[in-house]
């Protein structure tokens, strides 16, 4: 198996509140630049070279976030997925395909394995910093209830991909739960319409600002216009 040349211990690195993330790709150059990337932002970073070698590390490690490619000797990475998404041990590991594949059956058999994205490379080392912060703040806000949950607020549940709203269960279309999970993950604070763009849509994508605006209008209309708040020239802001 195939680990980060820093020999930190692992608990060490989780006391210090570093971010476990495993790479399993069987082309070393690849591996070699993300693991790169992703070192110099302060995670910890382990990799693995095929599907099989990829799940057991996954097991032992428990990582915040796993990146598989697709196509991998041994054992593919829709195959890993189901094997990692059927291990109970592993339910909080965010779980993102990063493959050259970008055919419509690659990405829905990687979704229907329970996938939780889908990262085309070559990706500019910005743009997938960007696209990793994202995931993992998706994991941190994991439930947000501004307290104790006592059936009249608000709680994520990004494990189910739901919101639980006044007791009501509902679901929201992918960007719109995206969107609420980074403002929540955060009650309070400013985010600027580029981190929004960034975080939610990703650099490489081109959106306008009209575009978050409309996804907020839907979110106070579901939810309610007391949870976010403008900020004029800046962004916005969940309030809670």
């Amino acid at each position: 198996m195939s680990f980060t040349s820093t020999e930190h211990n692992r608990d060490d690195l989780r006391a210090m509140g570093k971010q476990r993330i495993l790479l399993v790709d069987d082309e070393p150059d690849i591996l070699d630049f993300i693991e790169y990337n992703l070192v110099k932002e302060g995670y910890d970073v382990h990799t693995a070279n095929n599907g099989r070698e990829g799940v057991a590390l996954a097991k032992k490690l428990l990582p915040d976030l796993i990146l598989l490619d697709v196509m991998m000797p041994e054992m593919d990475g829709v195959e890993a997925c189901t094997e990692i998404r059927e291990d109970k041990s592993l339910g909080q590991s965010i779980v993102a395909f990063l493959t050259a594949r970008g055919e419509d059956y690659s990405q829905i058999a990687g979704f229907e394995a329970g996938a939780d994205d889908y990262i085309l490379k070559p990706i500019k080392p910005r743009v997938l910093l960007s696209r990793v912060q994202a995931l993992l703040r998706r994991k941190k806000a994991a439930s947000y209830v501004g307290g104790d949950y006592d059936g009249t607020g608000l709680m994520i549940d990004p494990e189910r991909y739901v919101v639980i709203h006044e007791g009501q269960e509902m679901s929201l279309p992918k960007k719109e739960f995206e969107l609420l999970s980074l403002l929540a993950s955060q009650p309070g604070r400013v985010f600027s319409r580029e981190n929004i763009l960034a975080s939610v849509w990703g650099t490489d994508v081109v959106v306008g600002d009209r575009t978050i605006d409309v996804h907020i209008r839907k979110l106070r209309e579901k939810l309610g216009e007391h949870y976010f708040k403008t900020v004029k020239g800046v962004g916005y802001k969940f309030v809670g």
